[in-house]
């Protein structure tokens, strides 16, 4: 067989793909800058009111540097560790969404077969609070490490200790796909329920990098926005005309995810949706530059696994970072396979880029438009960019969709990772 046969061979086995089962979702928790409760979160993200504040980072021997970062209001010492190890600010930010979630889902754990409970789990930088702070007492006056801080650094630190305290005894991975990892975290604990491996999982992502190392790395990089004087809460505005960058975040969402026949089986329910649809793919061609080709074929794959297409999607909650790169490379393959048929959002310019932990959060959000039949608006978005002009931005307030059925989540990371989530109505 020549390789063009082959490869036409390969293209037709590809798009004869049915849809696959979709997953129940049963319980959903967060710690976000928007607030920890369903109310809070549902108050802010509507109304497009921003988290997003000014800092002045200082760093002996550097210049000030104003930034712009959205901070959870979230006491960690409140949480308790199964492990009786100290936790890393992310680590406690991701066991208390998680315990959450699994209280919304109604979750008795003496009544669930545990070998087929697992953890799927997402982080940019794991640990970082006490990375940082360990390096700086190294270098500083303190010579004496913690022993225990491999244990709290390590990129599987918050999987642990979910698995310790909810007793889960299939699989527990952790997911490092830069700003794509909770989304590929949840789209492969997807495939794992789907594939009959396990029952339930409780999965998602964090990320708590609001140290004085990281800021300055994210800084030197020039992708962060420059908090304005007069508002600094508008620091961040993707697909503006004027966008400058993004503003980091911190913070943890979690879902509890099971099979439909698990989740009757026990009488689950209390959240009104199901994930439909996932993919994941890697541009392959630049470690920071996004390649609109592979998003849209992230995109379509996604909606092949649901048994949808295009037309299907009543709302896009956009990657978004506000960056002049990444906001032309979403709006061109948004433009390219959807047209003006799908309205757009894009949170981070309320909760900022939480980076590792942003595709939970933002899923999270695409489900509470589902929820409520409302898209949020991209707050700060006055003129978005004349090149994106085939794509409607939802702008200005809130707009009512009755009838949603079908919603889509996107993130796209640096190295080129693309992971794409289709969630429905059940």
């Amino acid at each position: 067989m020549s390789s063009g046969a082959a490869h036409a061979v390969l293209a037709a086995a590809s798009t004869a793909h049915t849809a696959a089962a979709p997953v129940h979702v049963s319980g959903l928790g967060f710690v976000t800058p928007l607030g920890r409760s369903i109310e809070a979160f549902d108050d802010a993200l509507f109304a497009g009111r921003s988290a997003v504040r000014a800092q002045t980072l200082e760093i002996p021997g550097m210049d000030p540097m104003a930034i712009a970062a959205a901070t959870c209001h979230f006491d960690a010492s409140g949480v308790r560790s199964a492990s009786r190890l100290p936790l890393d600010r992310g680590t406690a930010m991701a066991l208390a969404a998680a315990q959450d979630a699994a209280a919304d889902a109604g979750l008795d754990l003496d009544t669930i077969d545990r070998d087929r409970l697992g953890i799927f789990w997402g982080s940019g930088l794991a640990g970082a609070s006490t990375f940082d702070a360990t390096t700086r007492a190294l270098y500083g006056a303190q010579r004496r490490m913690r022993p225990t801080t491999v244990l709290t650094v390590m990129p599987n630190a918050a999987v642990a200790e979910l698995a310790l305290h909810f007793g889960a005894r299939g699989a527990a991975l952790a997911y490092a796909c830069a700003c794509a990892s909770s989304a590929v975290a949840i789209g492969e604990a997807m495939r794992a329920i789907r594939g009959g491996w396990i029952d339930i999982a409780i999965v998602g992502g964090h990320d708590a990098m609001l140290t004085p190392g990281v800021m300055a790395s994210w800084h030197a990089m020039r992708v962060m926005a420059p908090p304005p004087a007069d508002a600094p809460a508008s620091a961040c505005r993707p697909f503006s005309a004027d966008r400058a960058g993004f503003a980091i975040g911190e913070g943890a969402a979690a879902l509890v995810l099971e099979s439909e026949a698990h989740a009757h089986a026990r009488g689950a329910g209390a959240q009104p949706f199901v994930l439909s649809g996932y993919a994941s793919n890697c541009d392959g061609t630049h470690i920071t530059n996004p390649d609109p080709a592979g998003q849209v074929r992230a995109m379509r794959a996604a909606l092949r696994d649901a048994g949808l297409t295009p037309s299907d999607i009543g709302h896009i909650n956009a990657h978004g970072t506000a960056t002049t790169a990444g906001d032309a490379a979403e709006a061109a393959s948004i433009g390219e396979l959807f047209g003006d048929a799908a309205p757009v959002s894009a949170t981070k310019a309320i909760h900022g880029h939480v980076l590792g932990g942003g595709g939970a959060i933002e899923l999270v959000a695409a489900l509470r438009a589902l929820a409520r039949e409302t898209l949020p608006p991209i707050a700060h978005l006055q003129t978005p960019d004349a090149a994106f002009g085939n794509v409607d931005f939802v702008r200005g307030a809130a707009r009512e969709a009755r009838g949603l059925r079908h919603v889509l989540s996107n993130s796209f990371a640096f190295g080129g990772t693309n992971a794409v989530i289709v969630a429905s109505r059940r």
